[in-house]
């Protein structure tokens, strides 16, 4: 029998139990949204936010509980459908070998017939025109030759769109991940359109600005159990993390304590179109910032490409690389936790060619101990783990080798904040030590924590700052630099 209270509701769940083996994803949560909602939803990685998740949209069933679509007892993913709950996935649903308006199709039967691709094409055009004006995305191409961020563009424009019916809930699951500022703020704002509306969004974010400032309820979850409800107003950044199990560390640059004579480990000229040379000296943080896309991942690419050998692989490398989009270029999704780890140092962990198993168990304890992985077995299957724990694996494999180089790519995209700072711990520590990082970051807080940072712009370097010239006002100025007024 359905509580007349829940037919308000675009989804109910009541008491929903979800355990896997001895883990308790989900233990006995309630939750709800309403039309015109726009519902926060934070906790650290492993706190159970992407199983609600999965629960809401229809793709996982509770071991017990209940599920309520509009006042309608069901579950499955068609039933969600059918009463418009829409799901924007961390980790990217698209083909990649199929073309934005293909993609289109797949996401909504009702595109169908003759004209169907000019149809979906002015459907999704007409999308991201309204959420991302100026994206500049051609809906002809395959989704593949897209760059992540243009890839997070689509997807959200795809669910946001209506074809046969409208959607009423869009579950946006980390949906800034990869956007730099100006996009976010443009999805944040076509959020509380959508809203005011009459639609409702639940927002999963690692920014908790965006959190505050977008969410009419937040919601916190730790451990499987939802915590604390309450209006957004009622939170500041500060007792937000604290009620998530956090103690709030304050968002100050670091004093850089790099010699500034110190050894140049890459020192590339000024490209054309720029005056600005690339270099970097031992145990530097080096931040390459500006709006994504103007070549930030290209640098990246072409350092680690020039340090690595043409023909033969080699056990020493100079260079190690922390991917952004672990689904796709990071993580072996069917080996186990300690091999993904592990891949990135065999030659250490070799006798006479032969992978020593007694020393890669002890290795792999010893970096789930230094990095804080949380799970009770490392043969454990790699997407056993919480988005930041698979993250947390890849830095362990970049650090656990003798590279004295780390380039990171965007690496905190949909990590927690707990995460984070023991990961920016633990970079300090390796920096101190001597070993320079590079990275990109489409977070001001993390390109704070930089001793320099390159701004880039159509694919080169434009400004350089360092110290407490770094602020969000200086890499803004150099990002718009040149622009018509």
């Amino acid at each position: 029998m359905t509580d007349m209270s829940e037919t308000g509701a675009v989804v109910s769940v009541r008491q929903v139990r979800v355990e896997f083996g001895a883990v308790k994803a989900l233990d006995g949560v309630d939750f709800e949204i309403r039309p015109g909602e726009a519902v926060g939803l934070v906790g650290h990685n492993g706190a159970g936010k992407s199983t609600i998740v999965n629960v809401i949209n229809g793709g996982l069933s509770p071991h017990h509980g209940q599920i309520v679509y509009e006042g309608d007892e069901g579950g499955g993913i068609a039933t969600a459908r059918a009463h418009g709950v829409r799901c924007v996935f961390q980790e990217l649903s698209l083909c990649p070998n199929l073309t934005v308006v293909e993609n289109t199709r797949l996401m909504h039967g009702g595109l169908s017939g003759l004209g169907w691709r000019s149809r979906a094409a002015t459907l999704i055009r007409s999308s991201l025109n309204e959420i991302f004006p100026g994206h500049g995305i051609d809906c002809l191409a395959t989704v593949g030759s897209l760059s992540i961020a243009e890839r997070q563009m689509v997807e959200i424009a795809i669910n946001f769109l209506s074809v046969t019916e409208d959607p009423k809930l869009v579950i946006l699951d980390e949906p800034t991940s990869s956007l730099d500022a100006q996009l976010a703020g443009q999805l944040m704002a076509h959020v509380r359109r959508f809203v005011g509306r009459g639609g409702a969004v639940l927002l999963i974010s690692h920014i908790l600005g965006e959190i505050l400032s977008t969410s009419s309820r937040i919601v916190v979850m730790k451990d499987g159990r939802v915590v604390t409800s309450r209006p957004s107003q009622d939170f500041t950044v500060r007792s937000l993390v604290e009620a998530m199990g956090s103690v709030v560390k304050e968002s100050t640059r670091n004093a850089t304590s790099v010699d500034v004579s110190g050894t140049k480990v890459i020192d590339v000229p000024a490209v054309a179109g720029s005056t600005i040379p690339f270099y970097a000296r031992k145990g530097e943080i080096i931040g390459l910032a500006g709006l994504g896309g103007h070549g930030q991942t290209a640098t990246l690419l072409d350092l680690f490409a020039e340090s690595s050998s043409k023909w033969f692989p080699s056990a020493s490398k100079p260079m190690a690389f922390v991917a952004g989009d672990r689904a796709l270029n990071g993580t072996f999704p069917l080996w186990s936790i300690l091999r993904n780890l592990t891949i990135g140092n065999l030659p250490a962990l070799s006798r006479r060619a032969a992978v020593n198993r007694s020393a890669e168990t002890a290795y792999g304890e010893d970096w789930k101990q230094r990095m804080g992985i949380r799970t009770p077995d490392m043969t454990n299957p790699i997407l056993s783990l919480s988005g930041g724990n698979q993250q947390k694996v890849l830095f362990a494999r970049a650090l656990a080798g003798d590279a004295a180089i780390v380039l990171m790519d965007d690496p905190m995209r949909g990590v927690d904040i707990g995460t984070k700072q023991e990961v920016y711990a633990t970079l300090r520590r390796e920096a101190a030590a001597g070993r320079t990082f590079i990275w990109y970051s489409t977070e001001m807080d993390e390109v704070r924590l930089c001793d320099r940072v390159y701004v880039f712009r159509d694919g080169v370097i434009v400004s350089e700052l360092e110290g407490d010239s770094i602020t969000e006002d200086n890499i803004l100025a150099a990002s718009f630099a040149g622009e018509a007024a």
